[in-house]
């Protein structure tokens, strides 16, 4: 009895130092979590280093030079944790975070700032190689007006300058000064006119001066005034850029936008994580606790991760949180099904626990290591938020497998060898009615389910047949509709407007005509936010205008997106490419640890899911960016997760056979194989799914195509591991199995070659 008691104690205490450990350091967890974009609001944008002048080259010491001027630049905003990165040697990815003003960022980040002071008839006299480095400053004048204080190097030249300017007659005796002049563009004869002209300052020279110091007044009126010159000194003092910046993509998302996202998003998450919470329990009962016990852990030491890694959460990224708990579900419920299985043969609780445990650690490796090739092929592929999503996956991964896997075990082990539940069989999950005596020589495939009265092989023609429909109808509907693509592959601007819910899409048309920038086209998103797009970039001040305009009458700033042409050629590429290796990789690695006839229906079975989300769209017209990569990714990990736990058993019931001798045997097979597996695929796909649709329901609205996606992949990815993908190996082995004579030897003690043996 002491021994007892002092196991159920062990685990206890595991358990109560664990979560005193999540409730004394949680709120630190939380609060240094790096918050993303899209849940904090702020600015990205991503720029292509292009040659300042002909004939200049770009190599690595000019793009790390310009990205060390912008991280300058970037001081100046006052940004908390600013994101700087070179991708592929000639472009530069900037992340700010909850920068209140976005507008000044752009321009902060863009513009050349290479000064000239010019006559009037724009001729240089003197440039920024003239300016002493970080001489610049912002101060007041006499009357205490803000101004910028330059050092030159050379009191005499500007000497020589300021005697030139001085001799020309009045009106002429001025000393323009530009910040990015652009040779054949500007002149000061048409700037002058302008109410609000390009040129800073244009003050005039009445006699030589004889100064290392300039002092430049004038246009820096009110707080906004004092803003630009603190701007120009910092520009002045942070460096000219050696190159040309061009924009090829940008996001901004409103502060308000962001913070209502993770609201809801985290608030659905949390709801979804509880109801799996309390299926587990009510349907495996005391090992169900101790999953609910190890998922808490599991989210706790995710968010620990990501921190250690410095990593962005994002929207995608919560859900790869949420949807890693469907993976920890999984590996707990392939565990506790064997369990089920083993007591109700008859074995003691020790006995069944031992040969679950065993039988079902390399199944749980399998069906890991598949969704980690899909999420390490998303991370090298992937971009931006999508990179991050892929991060949280592969760390969910490794996460899942350390708690519902070692963490799992410990507990289970502990009240397993406890000995107190030997005679509480059915705090296990399992009724006594259910339980055979061990002496009735009873088999797993021997017990019944409520799954024995479907024969699975044979309808397979039927469903082999629906599906050749639903491939063919998407065709057509492809072809008739084709896709809603959104800018993320097709270029141009897009807008997502929050509104306060009482406002018509003909108002919003008619507000974005008056502000200059008419859509192309609107469409309604959720239940107050109108999407409108546009073919073409809008530029930096139309971006401006609409922001600040729409946050005026709505309270919300649009998060507005901008893809070139270039980015979108080169995502579809990268879409393409990532899906393509993927499929590769898991066919090497289902080919190594089964057999090729498992691999090929397998991937099959994937297109299949893959091709169903796209037609669905197709159908809804739902919009696809970007996101919608990692959904199907995501689905192919989780789709071949479910087939792989099938093969899995069909392996094992391959032991069991050793040899062919006619179809019907690999019918049976077949057969068993899924009745066995049958409730363990439900089960894992009912609790993602819980999660999944309160994120449809209830989530973010700039995720909800995201997370549609994986509903209607998980509900498919189901469907093609029962009727697909294992019916097509039936179709193989029969095929070979006649191909053989009648006799295929499937397992043996020493495999003689790989035609004949699965391994």
């Amino acid at each position: 009895m002491k021994k007892k008691i002092n196991k159920i104690i062990i685990a206890l205490m595991i358990v109560v130092v664990s979560f005193t450990a999540i409730g004394l350091t949680l709120k630190d967890v939380l609060k240094d979590v790096n918050l993303g974009l899209d849940l904090q609001g702020g600015f990205e944008v991503l720029y292509q280093v292009d040659p300042l002048e002909e004939g200049d080259t770009i190599d690595d010491s000019a793009v790390e030079s310009t990205a060390s001027t912008l991280d300058s630049r970037v001081n100046v905003l006052g940004v908390s944790e600013p994101s700087i990165q070179i991708e592929d040697n000639n472009r530069i990815r900037i992340q700010l975070a909850g920068v209140e003003d976005q507008q000044e960022a752009r321009e902060l980040l863009s513009t050349q700032a290479e000064l000239t002071i010019r006559d009037v008839d724009d001729n240089v006299l003197l440039s920024g190689k003239d300016l002493v480095q970080g001489g610049a400053s912002q101060g007041y004048d006499e009357l205490n007006n803000a101004m910028v204080s330059l050092e030159l190097r050379d009191s005499n030249k500007f000497k020589e300058v300021t005697e030139e300017i001085s001799s020309k007659p009045q009106g002429e005796n001025l000393m323009v000064i530009w910040m990015d002049f652009v040779e054949g563009e500007d002149s000061f004869a048409e700037e002058v006119q302008k109410e609000d002209p390009k040129f800073i300052s244009a003050p005039t020279v009445s006699q030589p001066i004889n100064s290392s110091d300039v002092m430049i007044s004038g246009g820096f009126d009110g707080q906004e005034g004092v803003e630009r010159a603190q701007n120009i000194a910092a520009l002045l003092n942070s460096g000219s850029l050696p190159v040309k910046l061009t924009e090829i993509y940008s996001t901004s998302v409103g502060a308000q936008f962001g913070e209502q996202a993770l609201d809801e998003t985290v608030t659905a998450g949390l709801i979804g994580v509880a109801l799996v919470f309390i299926f587990m329990i009510f349907f495996y009962r005391v090992p169900g606790i101790i999953a609910a016990i190890t998922l808490t852990i599991y989210i706790y030491l995710t968010l620990v991760g990501f921190n250690a890694i410095s990593g962005t959460l994002t929207l995608p990224g919560i859900a790869a949180i949420i949807l890693g708990v469907g993976m920890a579900v999984d590996a707990n419920i392939i565990l506790y099904e064997r369990l089920k299985d083993d007591i109700r043969i008859g074995r003691s609780l020790k006995q069944a626990y031992k040969k679950a445990a065993s039988s079902s650690l390399w199944t749980i490796v399998d069906a890991n290591l598949t969704t980690l090739i899909a999420a390490i092929v998303l991370f090298i592929f992937g971009t931006s938020s999508v990179k991050g999503f892929a991060t949280m996956l592969l760390l969910s991964i490794l996460m899942s497998f350390i708690t519902a896997v070692v963490l799992t075990r410990v507990l289970m082990n502990l009240i397993v060898n406890s000995n107190y539940f030997n005679k509480k069989i059915s705090w296990f999950g399992v009724a006594k009615k259910n339980i055979h005596n061990i002496t009735e020589g009873k088999d797993i495939e021997d017990l019944s389910s409520i799954w024995d009265r479907f024969d699975f092989v044979k309808h397979a023609n039927k469903f082999f047949a629906l599906s050749g429909l639903m491939i063919v109808a998407g065709i057509v509907i492809l072809f008739i509709f084709k896709l809603n693509l959104g800018i993320d592959f097709t270029s141009g601007t897009r807008a997502d407007i929050t509104t306060d819910g009482n406002v018509t899409e003909s108002e919003v048309t008619e507000e974005l005509s008056d502000l200059g920038v008419p859509a192309e086209s609107i469409t309604m998103s959720g239940e107050d936010t109108f999407v409108a797009r546009y073919a073409t970039d809008l530029s930096q001040e139309e971006v401006t205008d609409l922001q600040n305009h729409f946050n005026e009458l709505y309270g919300s700033e649009p998060m507005i997106s901008t893809v070139s042409p270039v980015i979108g050629q080169e995502l579809v590429q990268n879409a393409i490419v990532a899906l393509i290796i993927a499929s590769i990789g898991i066919i090497i690695y289902t080919s190594i640890r089964f057999e090729w006839r498992m691999a090929l229906p397998a991937v099959l079975a994937l297109l299949h899911d893959v091709f169903i989300i796209i037609a669905v769209f197709s159908i809804l017209r739902l919009e696809v960016d970007i996101t919608i990569i990692a959904a199907v990714l995501t689905v192919v990990g989780y789709s071949i997760n479910d087939t792989i736990v099938t093969l899995d058993r069909i392996r094992e019931n391959n032991r069991k056979v050793k040899v062919y001798r006619s179809e019907a045997e690999i019918n049976e097979v077949i057969n068993r194989s899924l009745r066995q597996t049958a409730t363990r695929s439900i089960n894992t796909v009912l609790t993602v799914i819980i999660v999944v649709v309160l994120l449809v329901l209830f989530g973010a609205t700039s995720i909800f195509n995201f997370s549609l996606a994986l509903l209607i992949g998980l509900i498919s990815g189901v469907y093609s591991s029962f009727f697909i993908a294992i019916q097509l190996w039936g179709v193989l082995k029969r095929r070979q199995l006649r191909k053989a004579g009648g006799e295929l030897v499937v397992y043996t003690d020493k495999p003689k070659n790989d035609d004949k043996v699965v391994v």
